[in-house]
């Protein structure tokens, strides 16, 4: 099963059941950033929901919070795919002037 992402700016994605939204992005030609790998580290993979937001999990909540940005945007490499999204990439490499980063697990 699949679902419609909306990315703001930019199209619209299809995205499997279960997939981790920054490979989603980054599969389908959106170079989102992902500088620690998909680990909840770096909070480059920022994304900001127009719909309603998928639930939160530990890692990506304790990133937040230590940051102070919880609230702020939601980290695309914790959130998998399991609804439609409606979205905006909020730090894009190719915006930064830097690759996106290293190989994200599925």
């Amino acid at each position: 099963m699949s679902y419609k992402v909306v990315v703001r700016g930019l199209g619209e994605i299809e995205a499997e059941q279960g997939q981790k939204l920054v490979l989603a992005l980054e599969c389908n030609g959106i170079d989102v950033s992902h500088r620690c790998g998909g680990n909840a580290r770096c909070t480059t993979c920022r994304v900001k929901f127009h719909s309603p937001e998928p639930p939160m999990g530990d890692a990506e909540r304790q990133s937040l919070e230590e940051d102070g940005v919880l609230g702020e945007f939601r980290l695309s490499c914790q959130i998998r795919v399991d609804q439609p999204m409606d979205i905006e990439v909020l730090m894009r490499a190719s915006e930064k002037g830097w690759d996106p980063g290293v190989e994200v697990e599925p």
